[in-house]
């Protein structure tokens, strides 16, 4: 991937006023570092309200120190962050230079930073792809790419469709939602269920432990504890019942992953698969619905949804500020010393936002939205397929939607990690569930053995190679063909079924109803229940 052409006609930020906006806590720096600020003089807060709504203003109060500037992620936790896209590139791929491992951290580990500081869960040592370095990162790693590369991305567009108009139908009779809670924080949820074969009751507590976690909000101790204790459920749910889900597959990858391991590569995963996604989906969606490029009809834009996402990704990552990096030894970068064991943040959105890049950016997809270097994220292929599909399902089924405020006054959620926004409210002419039919294909796809969005399931103990790989000859690592199944079909019958009775109770049509199948109608059907009441 080559870096974005930078704009010779630029100029580097200008020097600004470094006060911070009223409103965000005033705490001292220290000095002794060229880049750090003086004694005395205030560091720029990532965690208040004001950075949420301006950011822009902040990372150009930053640029004035140059391209790595002091900053503070919550009271008490100083970092170096960086706003330069070629300074933020460079770090990323020195991992000799830069460890990933938390342990190195001086200030957690000697107490001064306490382990009850709410960006701790953030930031903390954990044994899995994202904190680890060399042979045990390209280990951890493989498991990951591995049990990823199984997916079948058609399979998987498909579930998301379902899951979709399974959301739609929820709130497309009133005109009106707030798509972030109504939509994209659920489609997310749905998604997970199904690739992790995660029961309901499970992912729940996953979603609101994660919710917390990047927001930084006060009991962000607790929720690491329900985080854990959550996976570990899972996990033995998994290693008793394996299926034909990411969990079961990472269980049986050659990597021979141990509880606590498999825990924490599933935090990564479920980390990046549902508050990012979220923002991602919701993001997107604002730009569509406020851009006056896709003034009109939406789908009638002059740019697709794709490139749409890939501004969004640009311009509003759906995290701001992270990979965070801890220096292996004291070194000097740009001018800047960063002393052995103090924090390095990486400012994506200052980094792609940096005036020194060409202000066009069409088509160009060198952001740093899924880092780069050993640690780019694995799974920013099935995260943009989420995503657009998302975005393209609303879109169809909801042509004439708009914001019901204006742009300007939407909230975003504080918090030093995340670009999150707190409400999407919006508008639209009322329109027809289609239940039944949605309702259908997702108990369909939940209860089929290749479900939607997976592949086949882990080859048991002692199984044969040939006999387990015979269905996919010719395919790498298993992901599956769309073949028949003796199962119940993941699309839809062609065949019209009659028009439900008003009042009549939501069903699944098959040949032979089993009590598994029956079981998973239930569970839809009490998921739509709990979610209109939501």
């Amino acid at each position: 991937m080559t870096s974005p052409t930078r704009d010779s006609a630029s100029t580097p930020g200008t020097a600004a006023d470094s006060t911070p906006p009223p409103g965000c806590p005033a705490h001292t720096g220290h000095s002794g570092h060229p880049g750090e600020t003086l004694a005395g003089e205030r560091l720029e807060s990532l965690h208040c309200p004001e950075f949420a709504a301006d950011p822009a203003a902040t990372y150009a109060r930053l640029r004035a120190h140059g391209h790595i500037a002091p900053a503070e992620l919550s009271p008490g936790v100083p970092v170096s962050l960086v706003t330069s896209y070629q300074t933020a590139l460079d770090i990323l791929r020195s991992p000799e230079t830069f460890s990933k491992d938390a342990r190195h951290w001086q200030a957690l580990a000697d107490g001064t930073v306490p382990m009850d500081n709410p960006v701790v869960p953030m930031m903390m040592y954990r044994p899995n792809a994202l904190c680890s370095d060399g042979e045990e990162h390209f280990r951890l790693r493989s498991a990951i790419s591995d049990t990823l590369d199984r997916l079948d991305i058609h399979a998987l567009r498909r579930y998301v469709e379902r899951s979709a108009d399974f959301l739609i139908d929820l709130f497309g009779p009133r005109g009106e939602a707030d798509l972030l809670k109504e939509y994209s924080a659920r489609l997310p949820l749905l998604v997970f269920n199904q690739l992790f074969g995660c029961p309901p009751e499970l992912s729940d507590k996953l979603v609101r432990s994660l919710s917390a976690l990047f927001d930084i909000a006060e009991d962000s101790e607790q929720a690491n504890v329900l985080l854990a204790e959550t996976l570990f459920e899972l996990v033995a749910l998994k290693r008793a019942e394996p299926g034909p889900d990411m969990t079961s597959w990472l269980i049986a990858h050659p990597a021979e992953l141990t509880d606590e391991e498999m825990v924490h590569q599933i935090v990564v995963l479920v980390g990046a698969g549902t508050q990012p996604l979220q923002n991602l989906i919701c993001n997107g969606l604002l730009l569509l619905l406020s851009d006056e490029r896709f003034a009109g009809d939406l789908a009638g834009g002059t740019m697709l949804i794709g490139d749409a996402l890939n501004e969004v990704l640009w311009k509003d990552p759906p995290l701001a500020n992270f990979c965070i990096h801890y220096p292996r030894h004291d070194t000097t970068v740009d001018g800047h010393r960063l002393p052995k064991g103090e924090p390095v943040v990486i400012s994506l959105a200052a980094a792609n936002n940096d005036p020194y890049l060409l202000a066009n950016r069409r088509g160009n997809r060198a952001h740093l939205a899924w880092s780069a270097g050993p640690h780019t994220c694995p799974g920013k292929d099935p995260a943009q397929v989420i995503a657009s599909v998302a975005v393209e399902k609303l879109l169809d089924r909801l042509p004439d939607v708009e914001l019901a405020v204006p742009a300007e006054r939407l909230e975003w959620r504080p918090g030093p990690f995340h670009r999150a926004l707190a409400a999407l409210p919006v508008r639209f002419p009322r329109t027809a569930a289609k239940s039944d039919e949605a309702l259908a294909e997702m108990a369909a796809a939940a209860s089929a053995t290749i479900a939607g969005a997976v592949g086949t399931a882990p080859k048991a103990a002692g199984e044969d190679d040939a006999a387990h790989d015979a269905p996919h000859k010719g395919r790498a690592d298993a992901a599956p063909s769309p073949e028949p199944s003796p199962e119940p079909p993941l699309e839809p019958s062609p065949e019209p079924s009659p028009e439900p009775s008003p009042g009549a109770e939501l069903a699944v049509v098959e040949p032979e109803p089993s009590p598994e199948h029956e079981a998973r109608r239930r569970w839809w059907k009490s998921l739509a229940q709990w979610w209109r009441r939501g």
